[in-house]
Order: structure tokens, then C-alpha cells, then sequence
């Protein structure tokens, strides 16, 4: 079996036709109170709209996103990889996946979250905004929050974990082993640079193959054939790290 840890997205689908938040039938108990804690500090602080704006680093254009915050225990819910947006959901594009797709990417995939810690795919979530580098009044930052008790979930994951997601998710609670992917574009003499602009296209893209195969890799060895038998171009240092190449042009 392989977990693969994605990174959230700013922006969220709004609506949905779920009942409100229900912190106890999220997956992951053991992250229960450190959500709740989060959920109405975070609930609390829309009161106050122009806190909000500092803690969160929005603009008043975006007070909607406050609208959202203070509504977090009210506001209707969807399945957590449907909430996320943007371009590397748009990519893994779990909507088209057949019934058989959906139930194994349901199982391998999970959103590291700063609200919620660990999303799996069937958790029932609110739209929300709240960014990794969030600093909450009254809360110490969210690493020291998250990392004493997501840390050990994720350490005792007994699959291969597969982690996209980006630095400062990755920072509350790291994996240590865990795969990890960069994508990198080769010029025509040779030369490389790191790929920014659609690097979350490229994950997106690895998530949707890895989240809806039939196999089953058990490491990063099988793991890079997977990824080769699907046309990638791939390369393995040796350790835990894949390097998807790009041909420019």
C-alpha cells in the first residue's frame, strides 16, 4: 500500500450538501483535540474582522474568507478531496474517477491541513482559510501545535508514504523515509532548473497515477518503475528522493 500526503490548497470549493462540521467522525482521532482547539480559535477570531485580516494575512477583498472562519461549525461539508481547488486538484481531477478509481484514491490519498492536521479523502469538511505560517493570538505557531501529535501518526504509518506537499506543511510534521518528488526541466544542452510553475500540475498528475493503479509499490525502487511504465522520466538518487524530469520544448 502507499499514502500519499498533498499539500492543501488556498482557495476552497464553496457549498456543499453535508451536515456541519463533526470533529468526531473525522479520520484520525488522535488529532481530535488539537482540532478542536484550532476550530474555535479560529471560529472566535472572525468576530473580529480586522484580526483576522493580520493573523491570516488577507486583505479586506477578502474578508469572504472570514465569512467562511466563523461560519466553520455551521456552514455545510463536502468530502475533503473534493474542498480542495486549484491547480494540483484540478490535475488529480478526482470527479472523473470511476467508483473503483475514487475508493482507492479515498484510501491513499490525505491533505495536510493547518486546521485539520491529516484529511483522508472521505473526511466531511467546511470550507476554511488558515495557511501553515498562520499565527493564531493566543497560540503558540502551528508546528509546536501539530507536530506532538501528527508527528507519530504519520511515524507510525506502516506503507510507504509518498510526500508532495510543500515546505512549510511538510515542517509540521515531517516523515522521516518518506518519498519525496521534485520535478525539474531539462534544456536541449543539458542544463536544469527547478520547475515552479506547474510543479503542482506534474504532482497532480503523479497523485491521480499513483492514487488510481492497481499496484501496489512497496518502495521507492517500485515505486520509479511505476512511474517509468507510465512514461515518466524519472530518476532515483539512491535514498528517498525522485526527480520528475521535464524536456523543455
Amino acid at each position: 500500500m502507499v499514502l500519499l500526503l498533498l499539500p492543501p490548497s488556498e482557495t476552497k470549493a464553496t457549498g456543499g450538501d453535508g451536515a456541519p462540521l463533526d470533529l468526531e467522525r473525522l479520520a484520525t482521532p488522535e488529532l481530535t483535540a488539537v482540532r478542536t482547539e484550532l476550530t474555535k480559535t479560529l471560529a472566535d477570531l472572525a468576530i473580529d474582522v480586522p484580526a483576522s485580516r493580520a493573523a491570516l494575512g488577507l486583505s479586506a477583498t477578502q474578508d469572504d474568507e472570514i465569512a467562511r472562519n466563523a461560519a466553520l461549525t455551521t456552514s455545510p461539508t463536502m468530502a475533503g478531496l473534493e474542498r480542495y481547488t486549484g491547480v494540483l486538484y484540478d490535475a488529480l481531477d478526482v470527479r472523473s474517477l470511476t467508483r473503483a478509481q475514487r475508493a482507492r484514491a479515498d484510501r491513499r490519498l490525505a491533505v495536510g491541513s493547518a486546521l485539520f492536521g491529516l484529511v483522508r479523502g472521505t473526511d466531511a469538511i467546511p470550507a476554511y482559510r488558515l495557511s501553515a505560517g498562520s499565527a493564531l493570538p493566543g497560540l503558540p505557531p502551528l508546528r509546536q501545535l501539530w507536530r506532538p501529535v501528527l508527528g507519530p501518526v504519520l511515524a507510525a504509518v506502516d506503507e510507504l508514504v509518498v510526500d508532495l506537499r510543500s515546505g512549510a506543511y511538510a515542517a509540521l510534521a515531517p516523515v522521516p523515509g518518506a518519498v519525496t518528488v521534485d520535478v525539474q526541466s531539462e534544456r536541449p544542452d543539458g542544463t536544469r532548473t527547478v520547475v515552479s510553475h506547474a510543479n503542482k500540475a506534474h504532482k497532480g498528475r503523479v497523485a491521480r497515477l499513483l492514487a488510481t493503479t492497481t499496484a501496489e509499490p512497496g518502495d521507492v525502487v517500485r515505486l520509479r518503475a511505476l512511474l517509468r511504465r507510465a512514461g515518466l522520466h524519472v530518476e532515483h538518487d539512491g535514498r528517498a528522493a525522485l526527480t520528475l524530469v521535464l524536456r523543455a520544448g
